[in-house]
C-alpha cells in the first residue's frame, strides 16, 4: 500500500456527530442514516467547497483503546469555508493544521479496518511517529462503498517521535 506523509491547513466541516463503538456503528447503520441525512439537508449547508463528504474520528486517548468496544465521536459533513451560521442539528468541527500519514483505501468499505490496521500498526510505528488521536476520511467521486472500485482518501494525524 502506498503511503506519504503530508502537512495540511486547518480546516472545517459542517455536519452531523455521533459517539459510537464500531459495533454500533454497523448494527445500527449510523453512518449511511448520518450520510443520508446529511445529503438530504445539505442545500442548508452554505459555503461548502466541494461536494466531497468529510468523515472525521475523534478517539479517547486511554490506554487499550478499542474502537470496536469503547465510543468515540464520529462528525460526517462538508468542508467549508468562512465562518457561517450552522444549520440546526448541525455542529462545525475545526480539524487542526497537522501532519497527517495517508492513503488510499481500494476496494469496498466493509474491509476499509485493512487500511486503517496498516497505517496505524504498521506505517505509523515503523516511521517512528506517534497518533494524535483522529483521523478522517474523503468520500468523493470515488466513494462507491459497495464496489469493488470503491476509493477512500484515509489521514491519520500524526506527529514525530522524540
Amino acid at each position: 500500500m502506498e503511503t506519504r506523509v503530508v502537512t495540511l491547513e486547518s480546516f472545517k466541516i459542517v455536519g452531523y456527530q455521533f459517539r459510537a463503538n464500531l459495533k454500533e456503528i454497523e448494527e445500527f447503520q449510523l453512518g449511511k442514516k448520518t450520510l443520508d441525512r446529511l445529503m438530504t439537508n445539505q442545500q442548508f449547508i452554505r459555503d461548502r467547497v466541494s461536494d466531497d463528504v468529510y468523515l472525521v474520528q475523534l478517539y479517547d486517548m486511554k490506554p487499550g483503546f478499542n474502537a470496536n468496544v469503547d465510543p468515540f465521536t464520529q462528525v460526517i459533513g462538508y468542508k467549508v469555508s468562512g465562518t457561517q451560521e450552522v444549520p440546526r442539528e448541525m455542529v462545525v468541527h475545526q480539524v487542526p493544521e497537522n501532519m497527517y500519514v495517508t492513503a488510499t483505501h481500494l476496494g469496498v468499505e466493509a474491509e476499509i479496518y485493512k487500511t486503517y490496521d496498516f497505517l496505524y500498526g504498521t506505517c505509523v510505528p515503523e516511521n517512528s511517529y506517534y497518533p494524535l488521536g483522529y483521523d478522517f476520511e474523503i468520500w468523493d467521486e470515488g466513494y462507491k462503498p459497495e464496489q469493488h472500485e470503491n476509493k477512500i482518501g484515509v489521514y491519520v494525524a500524526i506527529n514525530k517521535k522524540g
